[in-house]
């Protein structure tokens, strides 16, 4: 079976990090997606979408990412049952996060680094769990290697 969802979108409010009875951090936020086609009477319309991030990945958000700022989910699908207040039976939807990324750069919706993603190895510019950085601004995993090396991989 497949669930794999990405979607992009703008933050509709500032992330909110809480904690289990055990300690685990979870944030909850929502991604603005604009749909790519216009409705009959010609306007764009917009779909608000409900994400959680659990763990590193829910501190993350939490720590770099605001309202406005264009964010990349990369998670599952996952659909919850629940009463509500008056006793009535509900269903709602939301993305449960893998990965979080900047889809933006720091000039367009600030933040301290250009680029990244939590959740899986380190993209460029996003602190890995170590404290080091891969890519930009730091020490990197990667060594730089001569053009004259003919014995180049590929």
């Amino acid at each position: 079976m497949l669930n794999k969802i990405i979607i992009m979108g703008r933050l509709t409010r500032d992330p909110e990090l809480r904690r289990t009875q055990s300690g685990t951090a979870v944030t909850s936020f929502s991604v603005a997606c604009d749909r790519d086609f216009k409705s009959q009477s010609g306007e764009k319309e917009t779909d608000f979408i409900d994400v959680v991030a659990w763990r590193n990945t829910a501190e993350f958000v939490s720590k770099y990412f605001s309202k406005g700022r264009m964010a990349v989910v990369e998670g599952r699908l996952q659909i919850r049952d629940w009463t509500d207040r008056e006793g009535g039976k509900r269903r709602s939807a939301e993305v449960v996060a893998d990965n979080v990324y900047f889809g933006d750069s720091k000039r367009d919706g600030g933040g301290e680094y250009g680029g990244g993603s939590y959740g899986a190895p380190p993209a460029y510019g996003a602190p890995a769990a170590g404290g080091r950085t891969s890519g930009f601004g730091g020490e990197s995993d990667f060594a730089e290697i001569s053009e004259e090396d003919g014995n180049l991989p590929f």
